[in-house]
């Protein structure tokens, strides 16, 4: 996987600054969105790290991910359908925002992909797969309601 990574062909923009410092992990760094198709799985770069190797973002940076990651999934993938679980939702530390409870989590994802899929004419179609152990914490007709708000 390491080398069908390294020799992928990536957008220029998409390729940032290599991290000779970082000790563990890998040390090319990816903006963030960036996506790399490996069969029917979709890798994408969705986090920073720290100075303690930790993965962390800031709201804006999440947003940012939200908003490239949906942009690359409909060009990829227009009309087809995408899974995808709720971004944020495990270890990843989104910064001043510790207690975001998945609900919250959702409605942004909801919300930034109606707005990346107004830009295309087949937009992809999504699935987010809630986990079990998740779903009763999650009002789901608030989650209706406020698509129909939109």
């Amino acid at each position: 996987m390491d080398h069908r990574i390294s020799n992928h062909q990536f957008e220029e923009d998409e390729l940032l600054e290599v991290n000779h410092k970082r000790k563990v992990g890998k040390t090319q760094k990816y903006s963030l969105g960036t996506i790399f198709v490996n069969n029917d799985y979709l890798l994408t770069a969705f986090s920073k790290f720290d100075d303690k190797n930790r993965a962390f973002l800031t709201m804006p940076d999440y947003l940012a991910f939200l908003i490239n990651f949906w942009d690359k999934v409909n060009r990829i993938y227009a009309q087809k359908s995408v899974s995808v679980p709720i971004f944020g939702s495990g270890i990843t530390r989104i910064k001043e925002h510790k207690n975001i409870s998945d609900e919250d989590l959702l409605k942004i994802m909801l919300w930034t992909f109606r707005i990346s899929e107004m830009r295309f004419k087949f937009p992809a179609k999504l699935t987010i797969v809630i986990h079990k152990d998740k779903i009763d914490k999650i009002n789901l007709l608030d989650i209706k309601s406020a698509r129909n708000g939109l």
